[in-house]
């Protein structure tokens, strides 16, 4: 717990500043900042992530409001990035029982829904999957008239059974319309059931769009949890203001986008890290490095913003392809386990986590930790040095050694060329490590680092991005463009940006050769301010 700089005062005369709490959860800590309208911080503290989330959440948000002079009606953005989502999905609960609507019979049925998923996961979900007749080819026209008797025949089937509906038509990146259609008939049948469209959820590549949509069907009911009980405990502390959570692109959303895009909101820890880098030490373009308690997650800045993996992703044992940042972890953090046996060390990958005050040897505790090691050579102060007996400076050395080849390998992994990149290093962590680093022009360790995806957070924009397949011989590429920044630009209103402040910030167009007709692939992300 700390307080920051000056004791800033929130009424000067007539003028009141508006105020915003960021909130992130990782593995070990609950970090939570206040910044002041011109987003400087105010307040910071860091709280120990409790096992329910929830908790942990509410610690800290009564820490910074109890840290600073800030009046509650002055607060008017409250941001949370959690890891609710990742962590249902990984420990398979809470999760939504889903009716799983395939559109593409018969050209579909190779391959059933869920395959190769975790048998623990899929009974989470359910087995409630269906291939109906319907769909798309890659140039827009229809494999066959979709099968609308079919489909409530499917409702009433499932009705009272499942929770959730998700629906995934071939090709629907490039013609949603027999999603859309599917989904009417669904609100009719269904009207209290929440429905996922695979062509808001992912891109081309069908079995990963769908898995990516049928996770997000999962997750709704985890997401309304998270919002209302985050809305709940800013009621509590009687704070009247606008509430936003973190995505996985950097970005904010509405609750109620959040509550439809649940998916979204996995890997917002690293992205609001690298946003709040991005911010503090002023780099637009840098490779960084987040060390927490459990993982170093490593990211590349592309003009402020995380650049996006271009490959696909695996959630939880499931294969998907929805936007997601470029990463790459390794299991070096503060609490990461240090064992000797005989004359070998092993280096995690498991960490005490969230556990490391009880669990550490510098803080009295019996398991050796990374955070040890560093202690006890002077590379950082944690805890009590005292505290730590029967390791060998020796054996200590060795093993700082290997930990900062470990993380020096990692930087060379993600990097795109030979080139020594500015790096930013952030994450309480990350006092870990060195100031200079093999594969680094420079090493950046700005101010409030501890707290980087906390102000990540706190700072973010909200965006809208799309991405969609063209016929260029049906619509010229200036057309498609123009239609793509468009959608863009609509999908950043609806997740609650200033429509006045929306700028396009990246746009990817990829022609594929493989597809007849002049088709590409455009991409374009949109980003503006929030709304006041």
């Amino acid at each position: 717990m700390f307080l920051l700089s000056r004791e800033l005062k929130a009424e000067w005369g007539n003028f009141k500043m508006k105020y915003r709490i960021g909130i992130d959860v990782g593995g070990t800590n609950t970090d939570a900042v206040i910044l002041d309208e011109n987003l400087t911080p105010v307040v910071k503290t860091k709280t120990p992530t409790t096992l329910d989330v929830s908790s942990g959440i509410y610690k800290a948000l009564l820490e910074v409001l109890k840290m600073s002079s800030v009046p509650r009606e002055d607060i008017k953005y409250a941001m949370l990035g959690t890891t609710h989502c990742t962590n249902a999905i990984v420990e398979r609960k809470r999760l939504n029982k889903v009716g799983i609507i395939r559109i593409g019979y018969p050209a579909t049925t190779a391959i059933k829904p869920m395959t190769g998923w975790p048998e623990e996961l899929k009974e989470a979900i359910g087995n409630f999957s269906y291939i109906v007749k319907g769909g798309f080819e890659f140039n827009g026209n229809e494999i066959s008239t979709l099968d609308k008797k079919y489909l409530r025949k499917i409702a009433s089937e499932i009705k009272g059974k499942v929770n959730s509906i998700e629906i995934t038509s071939v090709f629907s990146p490039v013609s949603n319309q027999h999603e859309i259609k599917a989904a009417e008939i669904f609100k009719e049948e269904m009207p209290d059931v929440p429905v996922s469209l695979s062509s808001e959820i992912g891109s081309i590549g069908f079995l990963e769009r769908e898995n990516a949509n049928i996770l997000n069907a999962s997750l709704v009911d985890v997401a309304k949890t998270t919002v209302k009980g985050f809305i709940k405990a800013l009621k509590n502390e009687n704070i009247d203001c606008q509430v936003y959570i973190g995505q996985n692109d950097g970005t904010l959303m509405s609750v109620d986008y959040a509550m439809k895009y649940p998916i979204f909101t996995i890997a917002c820890g690293p992205t609001n890290s690298l946003r709040g880098a991005s911010y503090l030490a002023k780099q637009k373009n840098a490779l960084v490095v987040d060390v927490g308690g459990t993982t170093t997650d490593i990211g590349v800045l592309v003009n402020g913003f995380p650049r996006e993996s271009s490959t696909a992703v695996e959630i939880g044992g499931v294969r998907t392809n929805f936007r997601m940042p470029d990463l790459v972890s390794i299991g070096l953090g503060g609490g990461t386990v240090i064992r000797k046996s005989g004359n070998k060390v092993s280096i995690g990958p498991d960490s005490v986590g969230y556990k490391l005050t009880e669990k550490a040897m510098c803080f009295g505790g019996d398991t050796l930790t990374a955070s040890d090691i560093a202690t006890l050579l002077g590379v950082a102060k944690i805890g009590h040095d005292k505290k730590i007996n029967g390791v060998h400076l020796n054996m200590a050395e060795e093993v700082y050694k290997r930990m900062i080849i470990m993380a020096e390998s990692a930087i060379d992994r993600i990097k795109t060329n030979a080139n020594d990149m500015k790096v930013v290093l952030v994450g309480g962590g990350s006092v870990l490590l060195p100031d200079k680093l093999s594969g680094a022009s420079e090493v950046i360790r700005p101010d409030y680092f501890d707290v980087a995806n906390a102000i990540g957070a706190a700072i973010a924009q909200i965006s809208g991005q799309v991405e969609k397949i063209f016929i260029l011989d049906k619509i010229g590429r200036e057309e498609a463009i123009k239609e793509a920044k468009n959608m863009a630009i609509e999908q950043a209103i609806k997740a609650g940006a200033d429509p006045e402040s929306i700028e396009i910030v990246d746009i990817d167009d990829v022609p594929l050769a493989y597809i007849p007709g002049n088709a590409t692939r455009i991409r374009v992300k949109a980003a503006g301010n929030l709304l006041k």
